[in-house]
């Protein structure tokens, strides 16, 4: 069974990285934390949350007047289909394109070139032992 294509819009992403960061979170928590990036007004995440509420992204519970908000949707699956849909879109699919676009492209230190080594490396593992 393939997994849901989350794609996230700028505001939505950064109102989820909010809420996975703080396990919850208030119209009002939301705000203030995204306050320095994005100076929005109160209805506009109140709304934005709603719609997001809708499609399944967050959920939310009633405590007292105010609607505390929580992750409905596994960051790491929102990851994973970001990621896979801009390769699909960008590279048509090809990850060592991407790969080698994010090397060129980045400044990677010789810890990530190791950690990178290393998740190769056990990819092949995982394939050999597979067969």
């Amino acid at each position: 069974m393939t997994e849901p294509n989350h794609q996230l819009a700028a505001l939505q992403l950064a109102i989820m990285r909010v809420l996975w960061k703080r396990g919850e979170a208030t119209v009002a928590d939301v705000r203030e934390d995204l306050h320095d990036e994005r100076p929005l007004a109160y209805t506009t995440i109140a709304t934005m949350l709603a719609k997001m509420e809708r499609k399944g992204y967050v959920a939310h519970r009633i405590e007292g007047r105010a609607h505390i908000y929580r992750p409905a949707i596994d960051q790491e699956k929102v990851s994973r289909s970001m990621v896979t849909d801009l390769a699909d879109r960008l590279f048509a699919g090809d990850v060592t394109q991407m790969v080698a676009h994010l090397l060129d492209g980045c400044d990677v230190d010789a810890d990530e070139l190791a950690r990178l080594k290393a998740l190769i490396r056990a990819r092949e593992k995982e394939d050999r032992d597979a067969r």
